[in-house]
């Protein structure tokens, strides 16, 4: 057994929780992301689940149906609200006047977040919460491979599907539980972010960059949030940092806690031929990901895997196999010459950090680069400014927007002028249909040349098939 795993075996605590373990569930909202994978590793761990929401869509339907659990019909009906209920998990996607919600507290119905609910199930486990503005999914991501490649009993909850994980969230007697912290909203009723919920042994923050300008509309309220949870982190625990992002640094080096301090940047790196390849004591490791912010992301999952008790010959062994999460540079089709990626960038920095990360790997190759504006911060005109220069890095910038989510956030509908002064780019081009996008990609020629699509919707359901065929 590697000295790892009996790590794992010596940290596993007797299975009994605080709480009396929970057998009968109701979701409100169960169509999310989180929501319903949380409701699928229920049904796997043998608990009787519900659900309901006004609205289902892809993957969640076809999974929820599978496992038996899809609601009916669509809405809210409090009739599903029983007394031998033993908890609610409410979704941040129902109102506070949820008629399924006021029942529930009619009858006195315990009713959970999602991460108050993670809490309860992991309070024996180690847990280690992965936070930051941008990088939390990916370091997640590298985390959970390494630490499954390296045959180690874990649990986890992670933002995106990963390859190799059949669900986003696991729930099991291991002894260490990986979480990726969101400082966004915990729940309809709890206006707090969702990673102080998890009381954490070890915490990592990848990153600070104004993001949920809905939420935080005051960046110092929205930089706090991540000073509180540095402080939250016990004597015994650890604060595992980005020193090369100077908001996290000044951040760490205020936060006067007891515990154990590590600061980390971008792990040594080369590019060769359009791969890049990890500078090591044992010479160069290949690895799939690419660009200074994954180099980044790399060295802190790695750092937690080392405060986990892994050595740094088992973390290169399996960071070779590493392809990414879903939609974080995710390469869709490629040639001899030329590559399709998709990535979830949205927000300033992390639209930058992508753009740039493509052009420096591959930069005698024309790069035009796609951001769909989709989320209520980017879509609103004094947030704007923010992405100054963010597509600077690419030789076409092309932005997306659709009117009907602008209108459903009663935003108002930038013009391409607009548009070209607040990201500082005099030759944007702006698509407000998606078919106008489609055929204007279906049009160019990708010889020696690079597509990046960016965004955290799906470009009004735009089929990327076509757009595929383009790179065979």
């Amino acid at each position: 057994m590697p000295p790892s795993c009996q790590l794992f075996l010596s940290l596993k605590c007797n299975s009994h929780s605080l709480f009396y373990p929970m057998n009968k569930y109701h979701f409100i909202a169960v169509g999310g992301a989180v929501m319903h994978n949380l409701a699928l590793a229920l049904v796997q761990k043998g608990y009787q689940v519900t659900g309901s929401d006004d609205e289902i869509y892809e993957p969640s339907r076809t999974r929820l149906e599978k496992a038996g659990i899809l609601p009916a019909e669509y809405g809210w009906f409090p009739e599903k609200i029983t007394s031998d209920l033993e908890g609610i998990i409410l979704g941040m996607h129902a109102r506070i006047d949820n008629p399924e919600l006021v029942k529930a507290q009619e009858l006195g119905i315990p009713v959970y977040s999602f991460p108050e609910f993670i809490f309860n199930q992991s309070q024996n486990k180690k847990r280690v919460i992965v936070a930051g503005s941008h990088g939390k999914t990916s370091i997640t991501s590298v985390i959970l491979h390494v630490l499954k490649n390296q045959n180690v009993d874990f649990d986890y909850l992670v933002g995106a599907q990963i390859e190799g994980f059949d669900l986003m969230v696991k729930l099991s007697d291991a002894p260490v539980i990986i979480i990726e912290g969101d400082e966004y909203l915990t729940s309809p009723l709890d206006r707090t972010p969702k990673f102080f919920h998890y009381k954490h042994d070890i915490a990592l923050v990848s990153g600070i960059a104004w993001d949920h300008y809905n939420v935080f509309p005051d960046f110092d309220e929205y930089k706090e949030q991540f000073s509180k949870l540095m402080n939250l982190t016990p004597d015994s625990g650890e604060l595992i940092y980005c020193e090369a992002d100077p908001l996290v640094k000044e951040a760490a080096e205020k936060t006067t806690i007891p515990a154990k301090k590590t600061a980390y940047k971008a792990h040594p790196a080369i590019i060769k031929d359009g791969k890049t390849f990890l500078e090591t004591e044992n010479g160069l490791i290949p690895i799939y990901i690419f660009g200074e912010h994954n180099l980044q992301n790399l060295q802190g999952a790695m750092d937690i895997c080392l405060a986990l008790g892994l050595t740094k010959e088992e973390f290169y062994e399996s960071i070779q196999s590493f392809k990414g999460a879903a939609k974080r540079q995710e390469l869709l089709m490629e040639t001899t010459n030329s590559s399709l990626f998709r990535d979830f960038a949205h927000a300033p920095s992390k639209l930058k950090a992508t753009v740039s990360a493509v052009k420096t790997q591959f930069p005698n190759r024309k790069l035009i680069a796609v951001q769909e504006l989709h989320t209520y911060s980017s879509l609103n005109k004094e947030f704007l400014p923010n992405y100054a220069k963010s597509m600077e890095a690419a030789d076409l910038a092309i932005v997306y927007l659709d009117p009907h989510a602008v209108a459903l956030k009663k935003l108002e509908l930038m013009d391409e002028n607009t548009l070209r002064e607040g990201f500082q780019r005099p030759d944007l081009k702006l698509f407000t249909d998606s078919k106008s996008l489609k055929e204007f990609l279906l049009a160019q020629d990708y010889t020696n040349s690079n597509l990046l699509l960016m965004s955290s919707g799906s470009y009004d359901k735009m089929d990327l098939e076509p757009i595929k065929a383009k790179f065979n």
